[in-house]
């Protein structure tokens, strides 16, 4: 579904700092939604920071969507609140989704008309649209998506690809000061894919603030600078990409046929978390040693080791990927790429 209204993007990556409430594009307080006696969305708080491109996460069925439609006054709250460019939602919707572009659960259209017919039969239902400029705006936005050279082909001879492009492009018929994408790439072969991620980098250099739901690790890990994760209708985590990725401890990997000394070694030395796993295919008995190096420079690590006899085969410092993130808070796999 999509839905007209206007908005403007912001610089990516130049909005990486904590948010003051009058500094939000949303914020939410105790959002929930219920469904008979099943609890869909349970008490999210979101904050979302004006001009950054926050990545909502989940896997599917963990309630982003539902939040979604309750942002836009598509679905009641069962309890709580919700604020959009600091207007009350649904109470003056009026006032704040004319600044606001949507795509949600995928393009709806009619399939017998163009491209650039059903964008101009949701053009003209915008109330804030000025007719004068319709076929400029609609153009622009079929060329900002790549499909200007198939503006007059019917959309039921569209590909899936496309389809999602055009539900983009009703987005930006207008501009817009906040976008909120839900799983925008569904559908587009990794070349589309990588148009999408380019298209929301310029649209938040160009000043508006973009909210993108999304289970493609790989995507948000590049464009996306706060985040939050969603499981269970839990909002588990929420903050800037930085401090999300900064919450998961280095571990420090040491490959040997002693795991005894390695294990006293590292002990002795202060690392937490000391462990020793036999490694698969046997390896001339080699084990891997796993450590948290805490502030423990690698040198001074693999040094204390070879002073203390340990034969080092190998030895590595790594941080958990952020698909190992989220699994930890979900406890389910994420797609990481295409």
């Amino acid at each position: 579904m999509t839905s007209p209204a206007l908005a403007a993007p912001t610089p990516t990556g130049a909005r990486e700092r904590p948010a003051a409430p009058g500094d939000l594009a949303i914020r939410t307080t105790g959002l929930t939604k219920r469904f008979g006696s099943q609890t869909a969305v349970d008490s999210v708080d979101l904050a979302v920071p004006h001009g950054s491109v926050y990545g909502f996460l989940g896997p599917n069925g963990s309630g982003k969507t539902t939040t979604i439609r309750m942002l836009l006054g598509l679905v009641t709250p069962s309890a709580g609140s919700s604020v959009l460019l600091g207007h009350p939602m649904p109470d003056q919707a009026g006032s704040a989704l004319p600044a606001v572009g949507s795509l949600v659960e995928g393009p709806a259209f009619h399939p017998y008309l163009s491209g650039r017919a059903n964008l101009a039969r949701l053009d003209a239902a915008d109330l804030w649209a000025d007719p004068r400029t319709a076929r400029t705006r609609i153009d622009a936005a079929l060329d900002r998506v790549g499909l200007l050279a198939a503006a007059t082909k019917r959309y039921r001879a569209y590909s899936l690809g496309m389809r999602q492009r055009l539900a983009i492009a009703a987005a930006l018929l207008a501009p817009r000061d906040l976008l909120i994408l839900d799983e925008p790439t569904n559908g587009l072969d990794p070349q589309g894919t990588r148009e999408v991620r380019h298209l929301i980098g310029t649209l938040a250099e160009d000043g508006a603030t973009v909210f993108v739901s999304s289970h493609l690790l790989s995507e948000v890990e590049q464009i996306c600078t706060h985040l939050g994760v969603m499981s269970e209708g839990r909002l588990v985590a929420q903050g800037t990409t930085s401090v999300i990725r900064g919450s998961s401890a280095a571990v420090a990997r040491v490959v040997t046929v002693e795991p005894d000394a390695a294990v006293r070694v590292l002990t002795a030395l202060g690392l937490a978390d000391v462990e020793a796993v036999a490694l698969a295919g046997g390896l001339d008995g080699a084990f891997e040693v796993r450590a948290d190096p805490g502030t423990r420079p690698p040198e001074e690590i693999v040094a204390a080791l070879v002073g203390g006899g340990v034969g080092v085969r190998s030895f590595t410092v790594s941080i958990p990927s952020l698909e190992d993130l989220f699994v930890s808070l979900t406890g389910e796999g994420f797609d990481v790429g295409r």
